[in-house]
This record gives C-alpha cells, sequence and structure tokens, in this order.
C-alpha cells in the first residue's frame, strides 16, 4: 500500500505548491566567473603605495620564513613542517585584514598567518616541534590553536562568532581552510550554522591543487568551491590568491560585511604550493615539475615586485630593508629553535580539563612516581 492508498491521506503533489518560491535570490551569490584581479589591472593604481610595501616586506618575510622552517626539519629541529611556499600572499592578506580585536582559526599549514598576525615564530612552531601544547595563549593573541585535523576549526569559528555577537561585541572570525577541508563534514556543517545564524565570520579557503596527493578534480565536479557558499545561503568570492592586494581586498570587503551584520563570506583564492605537502611527503609522485615552473611566473613575490617597479616604488634600498628583515627574523628562528626547551613531563596534564578528573590525577601521581624513582637513581 503507498502512502497515496492510505485512508484518509492527502493527495501525493509532485510539484511544490504555486506559493513557493526561493527564500532569497541566489544570483548576488554567485561568485564572478574569473577570480579577482589587482595587479596587473588598471585597479592597481587605486591602492595605497603603503599597503603595497607593507604586504611586499610581509611577503619576503613570509617567503625566508617557510624556508628557515624547512631547513629546521632536516636538522630534526621540527617534527614536521607544512610549507606555505607559494602561498604567501593569502597567508599575509589575512592576518592584515583583521582588527586586533578579531580571531584567526588557523589550519595547520597557516603559521605564517599567525606570524604575521604578530605571533612570535618560535611559538608558533611549538606545536610541530612536539614540545607542548600550542605553544601560545590563544585568548591573549586572538589565534585560536593551529588545527591538525581537517576542518574541525571551522565550526569553532562560528560558535565564537556567533558567541560574540550575542554578547554585542563586534568580533569577526577568519578561518582558514585548504581545498581537501572542503571535503570534511565539518565544512559543511560550519557554512550551515554560519548562514542559518548570520554569524560575522568569513572562511578562506586556499585552494592550493591538491589535497596531499588528491587533486580538486577528483574531490569535487563543483565549477568553483566558491559556488558552494549559494547552495548554504551566503555569498562566494573567487580570487587570484598570489595576488596579495586582490585577497587583502576580498577579505577586507567580507570582514566589513560580517562585522556591519550582513553575514559569512566563503572566498576561494587560487594559489599553489610549492613545497611538498610537508617534509615526509614525495611531491613528484603525483605532480611535474613543468606544473610547477609554470606556477613559478605567478609567484606572489614576483608580481608584487613587478608592480611596485612598474609604480617608482621599488628600489635597492626597499628590497635590501626587505631582505635584511626577514634575514634578522630568519636569523633569530634560527638561534632560538637550536636551543634545547627545558620540558616538564608533568605538563602533559596541564589544561586537559579547568578540574582534573579521577583518571587524570591517578596517571599524573603514577608519572610523578616514575620520575622521583628514576631521579632517585641517578
Amino acid at each position: 500500500m503507498t502512502v497515496q492508498e492510505l485512508p484518509g491521506a492527502v493527495a501525493y503533489r509532485p510539484t511544490p505548491p504555486p506559493a513557493w518560491k526561493p527564500r532569497i535570490d541566489p544570483a548576488p551569490l554567485l561568485p564572478d566567473p574569473e577570480p579577482h584581479r589587482v595587479l596587473g589591472t588598471k585597479a592597481a593604481a587605486d591602492v595605497d603605495p603603503e599597503l603595497l610595501l607593507t604586504l611586499y616586506a610581509q611577503l619576503v618575510r613570509g617567503r625566508r620564513y617557510n624556508t628557515q622552517a624547512t631547513a629546521l626539519t632536516k636538522q630534526g629541529r621540527l617534527a614536521v613542517y607544512p610549507s606555505s611556499t607559494g602561498q604567501e600572499a593569502c597567508e599575509v592578506a589575512a592576518a592584515l585584514a583583521l582588527e586586533e580585536r578579531d580571531w584567526l582559526f588557523p589550519s595547520y599549514r597557516d603559521t605564517l598567518a599567525a606570524v604575521a598576525r604578530g605571533l612570535d615564530p618560535v611559538a608558533a612552531l611549538t606545536l610541530l616541534r612536539g614540545d607542548w601544547h600550542t605553544g601560545y595563549d590563544p585568548r591573549e593573541h586572538r589565534i585560536a590553536p593551529l588545527c591538525t585535523p581537517l576542518a574541525t576549526q571551522l565550526p569553532h569559528a562560528v560558535g565564537l562568532a556567533h558567541a560574540a555577537r550575542l554578547k554585542g561585541d563586534d568580533v569577526v572570525a577568519l578561518a582558514m581552510v585548504g581545498d581537501g577541508g572542503t571535503s570534511e563534514g565539518d565544512f559543511h556543517e560550519a557554512l550551515n550554522f554560519a548562514a542559518v545564524w548570520q554569524a560575522p565570520v568569513v572562511f578562506l579557503v586556499q585552494n592550493n591543487g591538491f589535497a596531499i596527493s588528491v587533486p580538486l578534480a577528483k574531490q569535487t565536479a563543483a565549477p568553483s568551491l566558491a559556488h558552494k557558499a549559494v547552495g548554504y545561503g551566503m555569498p562566494g568570492r573567487l580570487v587570484d590568491g598570489n595576488d596579495a592586494p586582490a585577497v587583502h581586498q576580498v577579505l577586507t570587503e567580507a570582514v566589513a560585511r560580517a562585522r556591519r551584520g550582513g553575514g559569512p563570506t566563503l572566498i576561494e583564492a587560487i594559489t599553489y604550493r610549492i613545497d611538498a605537502h610537508t617534509n615526509a611527503d614525495d611531491a613528484t609522485r603525483y605532480r611535474t615539475s613543468d606544473d610547477i615552473d609554470a606556477w613559478r611566473e605567478h609567484d606572489p613575490i614576483r608580481l608584487m615586485e613587478q608592480e611596485l617597479t612598474r609604480r617608482g616604488l621599488l628600489d635597492e634600498t626597499v628590497k635590501g630593508a626587505a631582505t635584511d628583515a626577514a634575514e634578522a627574523m630568519a636569523a633569530d628562528l634560527r638561534q632560538r629553535m637550536n636551543a634545547d626547551p627545558a620540558l616538564d613531563p608533568m605538563d602533559l596534564f596541564a589544561h586537559v580539563y579547568a578540574e582534573r578528573s579521577t583518571q587524570l590525577q591517578e596517571q599524573a601521581a603514577q608519572l610523578r612516581a616514575e620520575l622521583e624513582a628514576e631521579g632517585d637513581q641517578r
């Protein structure tokens, strides 16, 4: 017996009633057909020269930070490092688009964004070194802990942004994720809640072409990742992720929109991961050197240097100052990371719960006894 055959059942309607209509017009939510660009277009002339110079200095510093951190893995000073070489424009723009009161929710590849926001480079690498829980106080710096599980930071960003709005704080959360993270359930749940609650949160997807070795085409058949925004009721933006002023402009607009109550935005930045996924990855197994060389022609530092030179803003003095500052940062990072940290094994039980459970108390007591016994034997 079908539903229609049940006694008293209302006749099945194969189509919605005439009064049905979309809740919102989807057209304004759709991303542009091509990624938004500034460098190399007429719009570049309108960008503040000071912003261009700031972006350039941060890009140079960021590139040096990546190369130094990668070298530290080869020296055994870091357990792992997911480099953001080639993606520095996204990292730097994300940090500069936020106000001091806002929150950044980074993934494991976004240590540079945290450093560009003002975090001590050593503190940013502490988790990847395996020394401590996080390495910094998230509340002090307004930077959530670096997130290694894919996309789990996104619902957290929505929750914080929604809570801030309920309290009357004009705080915006910017959550960063890779293209691989968009295949996780947390990504979709976060977008849905953010749109329903109209939470002041901005999602920045750095589409670098691969989720480790899996190309984007094997993850989704959508026209772009930015198109996914429409299904949740928020605008999607597509931007050239290697064009630092363009990424900064799109992020700044989205942050301002969220702050004034306009709700969330999903931004897809088209970029490329020049280095391997991490120092433990062999990228030659799934991509060619020709692919990398093509993207080196679209390097974010190269693009910025071309624009600064065209406008007469880049000379050897400016270039040298940026390089010197980057080298000073790298030297300090290298020196401090080469010093063996003083570690307390009892820190394993710190900051797990506000009040330790019975099991944690027992484990802590057992470890303390073992440490004391080991000390006595010495």
